[in-house]
């Protein structure tokens, strides 16, 4: 059965990421892929002026594509390379203004010009990060930090992880 979510108002930041929050967590499941699916999808759905939005996830040491919503993306990045390398290195939200502006940008998608970043970290382990790129200039500020980063939390409670990721 396929429902249809209607758009969350972005005009105001605390109640459209309360009713983000919300909605995320009522659609989790105990799978892990199942999780990074939905909510790849439910972020680009609601998010405004983004051009891309997924899912990479640390293996061997270097982090790999998994679910994500956009134009077809890098497959793989080394740790300390990127906007991501870096959220996963320093284990630290990167929030970029202008891409062209941070040093090592690698860019799979010459259409983004910032770019959010926040490390899945769960019971003191980095397990991978969540990307969201967008075609205009600040297009995050601190309220998405804060909201995208309860989102990260909820997904990071709410999911069951393998023992590889534990």
């Amino acid at each position: 059965m396929q429902t249809t979510h209607a758009r969350i108002s972005y005009k105001d930041k605390s109640k459209f990421y309360k009713e983000l929050h919300s909605e995320a967590a009522g659609i989790l499941e105990k799978e892990w892929f199942v999780n990074l699916a939905n909510i790849s999808a439910l972020l680009n759905q609601h998010l405004p002026d983004i051009n891309w939005v997924g899912f990479y996830l640390l293996h061997k040491n270097e982090l790999l594509l998994s679910s994500f919503q956009g134009l077809p993306a890098c497959t793989r990045i080394a740790l300390g390379k990127g906007v991501c390398g870096t959220a996963a290195k320093t284990l630290q939200t990167q929030l970029v203004p202008d891409v062209d502006q941070f040093p090592g940008h690698i860019a799979c998608d010459s259409a983004s010009r910032s770019e959010i970043v926040i490390p899945l970290i769960h019971n003191g382990k980095l397990l991978g990060v969540l990307d969201i790129d967008a075609p205009i200039l600040n297009r995050f500020d601190e309220a998405d930090k804060t909201g995208l980063e309860k989102i990260v939390d909820i997904v990071l409670q709410g999911t069951q992880w393998p023992e590889t990721f534990a």
